[in-house]
């Protein structure tokens, strides 16, 4: 991928993220609806355009440790070590984040979270320097598409920005998630 296109993509996405709005983008597996992560009312738009319940809550996307030590008070061990030995993309469910729009919390003060290598995305985090929110580019309870062309209009007209990379790229599959705890509990929520 030419470093310029994804430089040129970076630049709109985060001018658009900057004034609260809301963007259709690749990530390291499927097009996701995104925003600043710390922005309440960007984070109520997605929820609006996906038609989906607040208390369904949605994940962000991280770019390193510090991003993360920013967002939650305490990190498991085994978070670590899921995350280094981790060959696919992982989604963790960890307890009591803080430094994120309060609307992005569950109601069992957790939030989920995914590191990301995915050049576009990194380099977006770089610039905002603050998470980005990470969900499905569907209605709720619609199937997650796996292709930019099968997103529903609704969605692609509903936001402010659509990223013009992979368009052409089939997903891959959605992310595992795993649910810890502080007490050392470990749940597996999607294989």
């Amino acid at each position: 991928m030419d470093p310029k296109l994804i430089a040129a993509e970076v630049h709109n996405a985060y001018e658009v993220i900057a004034k609260g709005g809301i963007i259709l983008y690749p990530t390291d597996t499927v097009w996701g609806i995104g925003c600043d992560a710390t922005n309440e009312a960007a984070v109520q738009k997605i929820y609006d355009l996906k038609q989906r319940v607040e208390t369904k809550s949605m994940i962000v996307l991280m770019n390193g440790d510090r991003m993360l030590h920013s967002v939650f008070h305490s990190i498991p061990e085994v978070a670590w070590q899921i995350l280094d030995l981790s060959d696919k993309p992982t989604t963790l469910i960890l307890d009591h984040p803080k430094n994120v729009a309060q609307n992005l919390i569950a109601a069992d003060d957790t939030l989920g979270m995914r590191l990301v290598k995915e050049p576009f995305c990194y380099k977006l985090m770089e610039r905002m320097k603050r998470p980005l929110v990470s969900t499905s580019a569907n209605i709720s309870g619609a199937s997650t598409p796996n292709t930019y062309h099968q997103i529903h209009p609704d969605i692609v007209q509903g936001v402010d920005y659509v990223v013009q990379l992979h368009h052409d790229r089939a997903a891959s599959k959605p992310s595992t998630i795993i649910k810890l705890t502080l007490d050392a509990q470990v749940t597996v929520i999607r294989k």
